[in-house]
């Protein structure tokens, strides 16, 4: 196996394009505790990246980092070749970085309809519905948000659960009302933590063809997952992450033959 297949540290393998997304040599203590440990890859425009690791590993610390939660002790993280480390979570966000999380962040006093269309209009800035709003158009801007709710919920096939409470979901109902208020807020990279899990295969199965839709149509996908079926089977690249530090970097086929890998994570994956 060359190094350009399966790259330690993200040091190998990059290319001449400028990747969507550059996570570069990231740190984040907490104390005297190193969660993120100089974690360094790229995901490129219009790629599946599924991000895996042992737990504790430090993937949803990287997520909080890349998203604006917390701020990188050290390194960069870039967008479209420009940095965002220490930018709020809102203006990440209106850069064009959607994130969802392990458990759903929806409002369940809310019906579906009435999550999606808060989204919209909870995201101010150039990004909002692909910049269509403008001020003074104020009954214009309510139809923009409608119309493009009835075609986000088509999309996810929640258009029957329109006027439901969120509470009344299931957790893969509500999985797929988070990636809806995401989608409302038109991002380039969509980074999903755990998507699939805790969810019924049916609806397993609905999420992740959703995400292969998507990904038709353009966008960047990154998600954590600890299924490797479903990591070997979905993403184009994968990138291992071990004691908060890039172990690997690859095609997925390449990645799980890795000896590094597989005694730090994959054990007896086939």
């Amino acid at each position: 196996m060359s190094a350009d297949d399966a790259t330690p540290d993200g040091a190998a393998g990059i290319g001449t394009a400028v990747p969507l997304l550059e996570v570069d040599g990231v740190v984040k203590r907490f104390g005297g505790l190193v969660a993120v440990d100089g974690a360094s890859f790229e995901v490129a425009e219009g790629s599946i990246m599924g991000l895996i690791g042992p737990n504790g590993a430090g993937k949803s610390t990287l997520f909080d980092c890349i998203t604006g939660a917390y701020t990188p002790d050290e390194g960069a993280v870039r967008l479209d070749g420009e940095e965002i480390q220490g930018l709020s979570p809102h203006q990440v966000a209106a850069r064009g970085v959607g994130r969802t999380f392990q458990t759903p962040k929806t409002f369940r006093g809310m019906s579906v309809r009435e999550n999606l269309a808060f989204a919209a209009r909870n995201q101010t800035g150039e990004r909002a519905l692909g910049a269509l709003f403008r001020p003074g158009r104020v009954g214009d801007e309510e139809a923009t948000i409608q119309e493009t709710v009835d075609e986000t919920l088509a999309f996810l096939e929640l258009d029957h659960l329109a006027e439901e409470y969120a509470s009344g979901l299931s957790g893969g109902q509500r999985k797929l009302l988070e990636l809806g208020r995401v989608l409302m807020m038109d991002p380039e990279i969509i980074l999903l933590d755990e998507p699939v899990a805790g969810v019924n295969p049916a609806l397993t199965d609905e999420l992740l063809d959703r995400l292969h839709a998507l990904n038709d149509r353009g966008r960047t996908i990154l998600f954590i997952e600890h299924d490797m079926d479903i990591v070997m089977g979905h993403c184009d690249r994968v990138v291992v992450l071990h004691n908060g530090q890039t172990l690997a970097v690859g095609p997925p086929d390449i990645v799980q033959e890795d000896e590094r890998v597989v005694e730090a994570y994959l054990g007896g994956y086939e």
